[in-house]
């Protein structure tokens, strides 16, 4: 099998083989993820991913949609997103101009035209009926925690058979679930009965060795050394009180920055110019200049 080659859900028969399959496409996924991911495609349960931003949440549904060789239909979720905007709307400019053309026309059975006006072909699918109309797909559920209550709710009703009834047109029912990755920054609590309908696991920022191999594995061009010293450095700003803390994300980035200017090594002039890949925020930045650069490369 080529590395880009897709793969069936029966023929990932454990969690290793899950990891080994993300690895390929340079996903290191620990143990406990790898399970949790594994145990979501076999139960077909949706899988709810917490955790801080970066960590590599939505990084495994794109990974896991190469994987599977299935498009990945993305929900981004934000305060007042509603029903309509997640699952269908009707496109109400191409209903006009048909009204128009059949007037022109001299149509005159109106109950024919009206029911023309509701035809398949004049339906907007959003992400939540794409995904139910496409087999296979993965449906990345992004952010979920910005969504309002209310549509927590008419999300658990999706999720718990697949099914949505359009009025005008019946039922809609996935011939194959898709595999659901549900995401939240744990920006607000979500509601117990969403959690209890998937599969639940909190993601860690990364030990220093895994990180490491994130790196190597994702920039290959990036050297052991600074691969380890950016690490390291990340690792540091995780612990100093920030506004936002570096997630895997911001590393990657602040590695390929350094790349990009061709430097080697991770020096307090080189943090200096390239400190806005890893720190998005000026009061984070200034935070860290105060205490000093030396401090955070001490011992790289």
């Amino acid at each position: 099998m080529t590395q880009n080659a897709a793969t069936r859900t029966d023929d990932i028969n454990s969690p290793r083989g899950l990891a080994d399959h993300l690895a390929r496409r340079a996903y290191l996924a620990d143990e406990g993820l790898a399970a949790a991911a594994y145990l979501a495609l076999r139960m077909r349960r949706p899988l709810f991913l917490e955790g801080e931003a970066g960590v590599g949440k939505t990084a495994l549904a794109r990974t896991l949609a190469e994987v599977l060789g299935a498009p990945l239909i993305r929900l981004q979720c934000y305060e007042g997103l509603d029903a309509t905007q997640a699952l269908y709307d009707w496109d109400f400019p191409r209903q006009l101009l048909h009204l128009r053309a059949a007037e022109a026309a001299g149509a005159t059975d109106v109950a024919r035209l009206e029911a023309e006006l509701y035809d398949r072909r004049f339906l907007l699918a959003r992400p939540l009926l794409q995904a139910l109309e496409t087999t296979p797909s993965v449906l990345l559920v992004d952010e979920v925690d910005r969504a309002d209550d209310e549509f927590e709710a008419f999300l658990l009703e999706v999720l718990s058979d697949f099914t949505i009834s359009i009025p005008e047109l019946g039922t809609i029912h996935a011939e194959e679930p898709p595999v659901v990755v549900v995401t939240s920054n744990r920006t607000r609590e979500v509601h117990d009965a969403l959690k209890r309908r998937c599969l639940y696991h909190w993601l860690e920022h990364p030990s220093f060795d895994r990180e490491v191999a994130i790196i190597r594995r994702r920039l290959p061009d990036a050297t052991e050394r600074l691969a380890r010293q950016v690490a390291r450095a990340a690792q540091r700003l995780r612990g100093e009180d920030l506004l936002k803390p570096p997630g895997v994300a911001e590393t990657l980035d602040w590695t390929e920055a350094l790349l990009t200017l061709g430097l080697r090594d991770l020096e307090p002039d080189t943090v200096a110019v390239t400190l806005g890949a890893v720190l998005k925020y000026r009061e984070d930045q200034e935070r860290v200049v105060r205490r000093g650069l030396d401090a955070l490369l001490d011992g790289n």
